[in-house]
């Protein structure tokens, strides 16, 4: 008697969708199983390192069926458009309907341009290669005028992103425009450094600060002032895919998917949430979308539903943070080691051992990918110890 293979469906395939899918392959080799990997485009997006190219640096090109050479994942590309979790089916445009059994939702985040006036007409945002490329085109031209940058948003991409852009571009004026002191989230002695270094590469800082409205040639602020850009990022606030949402997933006002403590839809159990997707809850509070949390969600996962095939059980999810690593152009870095709740420790790197530090964590996660068709591989920092462990 023939029997059906047990169908995984994996949405994205991003940092967290692309290790989900390699990893369940490997750890269910031996069992009849047949893993889907959907997504819109066949190159894999390093989403950490678009500031690089923005600044106008080249990354290497990662076709996404060349990474999966080897694992019986079969890829589809195309946009998924809806998804019915009562006849466990997602629709993908241009492709039809695909079963599943399980679903691992694991299609991220993008910026959010719809809140401020003018952001999607006259800011770029770095969610792509090809949006990132576009401004660094534009970047060159602008260089060679002596012309004017604003970044908006002084979180860690905004950060970066300005750091990179004045380094790479010295004649260019940047400006970094933010709410709340950049950096906010390190300690003071971190931030200090932080604040050295946008001295020295000219960055001038407009703080405290809410944008009003992005123009052509300008950035208006709360208060009337009028700050001239020649060309404008956008680096802050983001949002979720609505699919879930519409499909009647119980999701949280956000659109994040809510899991229960194994990572599994509360409304939906068959339907898996990862990344940037998933409103993750430890004891410590929320857990927010980043590289350092997605990754250790994705091997999870993966882990679970091999160990679940195989008829066993799995601990809830377990994760604390451990880092911020910052990169400050090509010559600098910061690196704030952190409590699990992400609040800083006095402890900090900057100098020769932050940027070591800072490639090795935050280079391409191919080589991971690729050597986890082979092993298991670690990419979990920290569980959080005592503070993830219930009263």
């Amino acid at each position: 008697m023939t029997t059906t293979p047990h169908r995984i469906v994996v949405l994205g395939a991003g940092y967290t969708g692309m290790l989900a899918a390699i990893r369940l392959a490997t750890r269910t080799r031996k069992l009849d199983v047949r893993i889907t990997l959907v997504n819109p485009s066949a190159r894999f997006t390093e989403r950490l390192r678009m500031h690089q190219i923005a600044a106008g640096q080249e990354l290497a090109h990662h076709d996404i069926p060349e990474i999966l050479e080897g694992t019986d994942i079969e890829f589809v590309q195309g946009w998924v458009t809806a998804i019915d979790p009562t006849s466990q089916r997602v629709h993908v445009d241009g492709v039809g309907e695909l079963a599943y059994d399980e679903l691992v939702y694991a299609l991220g985040s993008v910026t959010d341009t719809t809140v401020v006036p003018g952001v999607a007409e006259h800011a770029h945002t770095l969610d792509d290669p090809r949006l990132a490329g576009e401004f660094a085109s534009r970047l060159d031209t602008l260089a060679t005028e002596g012309g004017c940058v604003a970044v908006c948003g002084g979180g860690l991409t905004g950060v970066e992103a300005a750091t990179e852009i004045a380094e790479s571009h010295p004649d260019v004026r940047v400006t970094l425009i933010s709410s709340g002191e950049p950096g906010a989230m390190m300690g003071d002695k971190a931030r200090a450094h932080l604040n050295k270094v946008l001295d020295r590469l000219g960055t001038v800082r407009e703080i405290g600060v809410r944008v009003a409205k992005v123009l052509p040639d300008a950035v208006e602020l709360a208060d009337g002032t009028v700050i001239a850009s020649d060309l404008t990022l956008w680096t802050t606030g983001v949002r979720v895919s609505p699919l879930a949402t519409e499909a009647g997933i119980e999701t949280d006002t956000r659109g994040l998917i809510i899991v229960d403590q194994t990572l599994k839809s509360v409304s939906h159990p068959m339907i898996h949430a990862i990344g940037d997707a998933a409103g993750v809850r430890q004891t410590w509070g929320q857990v927010h979308g980043t590289c350092q949390s997605g990754l250790p969600t994705a091997a999870y996962t993966a882990d679970l539903i091999a160990a679940e095939l195989r008829g066993k059980k799995v601990k809830p999810f377990r994760f604390g943070y451990f880092h911020q690593p910052v990169s400050l152009g090509r010559r600098a870095a910061i690196i704030q080691f952190t409590h699990a709740d992400d609040t800083p420790r006095r402890l900090y790197l900057t100098g020769w051992a932050a940027r070591t530090y800072k490639e090795l964590v935050s280079g391409s996660p191919v080589p991971t990918f690729k050597a986890s068709k082979k092993m298991t591989m670690s990419v979990q920092l920290s569980k959080g110890g005592k503070a993830t462990r219930a009263a």
